[in-house]
């Protein structure tokens, strides 16, 4: 403890005494997945690509660059909260997958001064960026390619968290039930592996249909659907024979490097 906390209390304690940061944003790394048909005469899945939603700046710094959605945290509420206020201005939704990812607080990040950044991810369904919209400090809202939007010379140090986000939610597509917050909540194994492939697409698993429906340790993971009569309920959307169709359960994987 430093010296001139060690006689601090209640009564001579005063903020004025340390220097506290210019400002303290949320940005969010906002995840979906686009799904664009075929013009094929058979039945095919869609070509899915993982994609980040990035805001036009209006306004210095960084006028006309592409950046994270985001904004400055405000007294009256917690970074959690201002995360979520943010998602929702910027894309209308609320209620999806958000959790934190890191802060950034590299000297210089940030030419307003001394700004510590907390970052947040979040993971949003096409259907429910259809209302996107820039806000009052943005010239633009836009979907992007996650490798294009790496290849951009992003604001801030947005690049590096969009490399982290994307570090994160593949590492935890292949140890977690997170494919979830991309898919409907009825799908069939081949949606299941092919959005996987979309984040991960060095993923490859000849004997995936058996691994996640019989294996013990990852077996009651996923279910099959019935209709109301109990029959296996089936789906030929984006195939000619009909398939199965599963939902995720409330069950999480218990993996172990050790077995």
């Amino acid at each position: 403890m430093a010296r001139n906390e060690s006689s601090e209390n209640e009564s001579n304690y005063t903020a004025s005494k340390y220097r506290t940061p210019d400002g303290a944003p949320s940005d969010i790394v906002i995840f979906t997945i686009t799904s664009t048909e075929k013009n094929t005469a058979k039945k095919a899945l869609p070509v899915r690509e993982l994609q980040v939603l990035l805001i036009q700046r209006k306004s210095w710094p960084y006028e006309g660059q592409w950046a994270l959605p985001g904004g400055f945290c405000k007294e009256s509420e917690s970074m959690y909260e201002c995360a979520r206020r943010e998602l929702r201005e910027e894309t209308g939704v609320a209620d999806v997958h958000m959790e934190y990812l890191n802060v950034y607080s590299k000297p210089g990040r940030d030419p307003r001064g001394w700004i510590l950044s907390h970052a947040f991810c979040a993971l949003v369904q096409e259907k429910n960026l259809t209302a996107r919209r820039a806000d009052d400090d943005a010239a633009d809202v836009k979907l992007f390619p996650v490798e294009e939007a790496l290849r951009m010379e992003l604001a801030f140090d947005h690049r590096e968290i969009l490399t982290e986000a994307l570090q994160r939610i593949r590492y935890q597509m292949l140890t977690t039930t997170i494919a979830r917050e991309f898919l409907p909540e009825e799908f069939t194994i081949s949606e299941l592996y092919q959005v996987i492939q979309t984040v991960v697409p060095d993923f490859e698993e000849k004997n995936f249909f058996r691994k996640i429906t019989s294996t013990q340790s990852r077996k009651g993971i996923i279910e099959e659907v019935t209709d109301r009569q109990g029959e296996p309920k089936l789906s030929n959307r984006y195939s000619q024979r009909a398939a199965q169709l599963y939902r995720f359960t409330d069950v999480t994987p218990q993996l172990s490097i050790y077995s």
